[in-house]
């Protein structure tokens, strides 16, 4: 009986210390990503007012990223708009309250959905390419020949691809809205079940410019958060090959994560401060 008892106290000790030290290493990333955050802001505001910002690797980033996600972010917009299209029109349906239906398509794609479905092509596809290109530089201990050379590899390397990323962020978030919207539309007028006038008019009645605003806010900070993860986790790559794969694992789960609690706190900050309209 002793013998058991002192291997479930050691087994719990070692769980709380495991729980300790993930605790611990989290709040060290924390600090990390923020310090990476606020330097790379700075960094390419300085460098654009000093007129010495990269801008040709701006330009290379901002097509690299425009071409890797461009055509995903599209057909994922497409069934995003028919599932939330075919969703609310059997509700609306069953309520009968077909004609708000264009409101609440328009409103939902605009303040939630195109965002997130940003983010999530940015953290995916362009984090991880970012996670990658940067890690293999580290383990190949390119990062360490700029320091050596005294250039700082933020100003050259990171600050040009959060610029880039905001950038590319702001374009398809409108990408998204017009084909998720397009596509309910579509739905919801060639079914039957709702005129074009009545659609739109809905639309009109209950959206604002500040959904827009919105929603171009939040792929700023979605692309902010995401590209920095990114950089992060790309450059404290570590162990080789797998090192670099581990790396953007790690960049992805993470931006969906803190993307997640962004998206709550801002779309919960925008329905207390901002008036909501009625028709």
């Amino acid at each position: 009986m002793t013998t058991i008892a002192t291997t479930i106290g050691r087994a719990g000790r070692s769980g709380v210390d495991n729980l300790a030290g993930r605790a611990r290493a989290g709040v060290v990333t924390s600090g990390h990503l923020v310090a990476l955050g606020v330097e790379s802001a700075t960094t390419a505001v300085g460098d654009i007012v000093a007129r010495r910002f990269s801008w040709s690797e701006l330009l290379l980033q901002a097509w690299f990223m425009t071409r890797v996600s461009l055509l995903p972010t599209i057909l994922v917009a497409i069934p995003f708009g028919v599932i939330t299209s075919v969703q609310i029109g059997a509700v609306a349906n069953q309520i009968g309250a077909t004609s708000f239906s264009g409101a609440v398509n328009g409103i939902g794609v605009l303040r939630q959905g195109a965002p997130l479905v940003t983010s999530l092509m940015i953290a995916g596809a362009v984090g991880s390419a970012i996670t990658s290109d940067l890690g293999a530089r580290t383990v190949r201990e390119e990062i360490d020949a700029l320091k050596v050379m005294g250039i700082n590899p933020v100003q050259r390397l990171v600050a040009p691809r959060v610029v880039a990323a905001l950038l590319v962020a702001l374009l398809l978030t409108v990408v998204v809205a017009m084909t998720a919207m397009v596509t309910a539309f579509a739905l919801n007028v060639g079914s039957g079940t709702i005129s074009s006038g009545a659609y739109l008019e809905s639309f009109v009645s209950f959206s604002q410019p500040s959904d827009l605003l919105l929603a171009e806010l939040k792929a700023l900070v979605f692309g902010f958060i995401a590209t920095i993860v990114a950089a992060h986790k790309g450059l404290t790559a570590r162990g080789g090959p797998k090192g670099v794969a581990d790396a953007v694992n790690q960049a992805v789960v993470v931006s969906v994560i803190l993307l997640a609690f962004a998206n709550v706190l801002i779309t919960q900050a925008y329905v207390m401060l901002v008036p909501q309209a009625v028709a």
